[in-house]
């Protein structure tokens, strides 16, 4: 069984998360800090596998410079794949994202999905990809590039928090009339799938993306969202076309409701996970994506 566990990015909110959950299955961790200039000089990683996380996260306000994404996501990869192909460790995770395939998606993406990031962050995120798929693994190594969707659960509101604070207020919800299906990821699930690979070594190399087993739609998710609250749905049929145009003036006016803001709340991102259950032999993960939801939700009540 694997036992040491090198962890770069341990302090961001999936680190904190695996790090105590694999140490409560048996796991050792040894944290690594890639900020520090002088990283390959303080730390061994001949451990039993090396999780990498650290990274440049997608900033939805596009002030970013490109070359940072490219330096950290990408060559900042690359430097510590190449120090694990020389090292004794057996299995390297590189935690990557669903945006290094596809910012919209029609249909389920899945790991034959054409990649085609738009963005510089999942460009970057890609090109770390390729650099080590195409890398010559020496005899007893695996590489699994991770592919995850919105990872959400106590601690982290995210993307949740809009929704949560609408739910929270008794504020109806005005765009029930758009249908769409959206794939979420609870830590729990995470934590569950890392480990299991872990322990198993005839998992095979390769791309996997990770989400919970159902999607949901953001109606769906408004009802859950109340349902974790112990409140009511308020959910409003308004026209489309009236919301569209509501929209359109809020580009012009610059108000909080724009056409970006409407097609973030209302687009599908359906994400299967099947590639990895099956590698698994499992048919479901341990929380279906209504659990996880409202275990999260939950916290964000109880911090109050």
């Amino acid at each position: 069984m694997v036992k040491k566990i090198i962890i770069t990015g341990s302090s961001g909110f999936i680190g904190k998360n695996l790090s105590v959950f694999l140490k409560d299955n048996g796991f050792t961790i040894d944290m690594l800090n890639l900020r520090d200039k002088d990283w390959k000089k303080h730390i061994n990683i001949d451990g039993d596998a090396v999780i990498h996380l650290a990274g440049k996260a997608h900033d939805t306000e596009n002030t970013s410079e490109t070359e940072e994404y490219f330096r950290v996501n990408t060559d900042l990869t690359i430097e510590l794949f190449n120090e694990f192909l020389r090292s004794g460790s057996r299995d390297f995770f590189y935690f990557s994202s669903v945006k290094a395939v596809a910012d919209n998606v029609e249909g389920i993406l899945d790991e034959n999905t054409t990649p085609n990031p738009l963005t510089p962050y999942g460009k970057s995120k890609l090109k770390a990809e390729q650099y080590v798929l195409d890398a010559d693994l020496p005899a007893g190594k695996r590489v699994f590039i991770i592919r995850p969707c919105m990872v959400h659960g106590p601690g982290n509101k995210g993307n949740l928090n809009l929704l949560y604070k609408i739910v929270e207020k008794s504020i109806p919800w005005p765009l029930a009339a758009f249908e769409n299906k959206r794939s979420f990821l609870n830590i729990d699930n995470l934590n569950f799938i890392i480990a299991a690979i872990l322990k198993q070594k005839d998992i095979p190399s390769g791309v996997y993306n990770v989400a919970d087993d159902n999607s949901l739609s953001t109606n769906e998710l408004i009802q859950t969202v109340n349902l974790a609250l112990g409140k009511k749905p308020k959910l409003w049929k308004i026209s489309k076309s009236i919301i569209e145009n509501m929209a359109g003036i809020g580009d012009r006016l610059r108000l909080p409701l724009n056409s970006e803001r409407l097609k973030k709340l209302t687009e599908s991102y359906v994400v299967s996970n099947q590639k990895i259950k099956s590698a698994l032999g499992i048919e479901k993960l341990p929380l279906s994506a209504e659990e996880g939801l409202i275990k999260t939700i939950k916290s964000f009540k109880e911090k109050k």
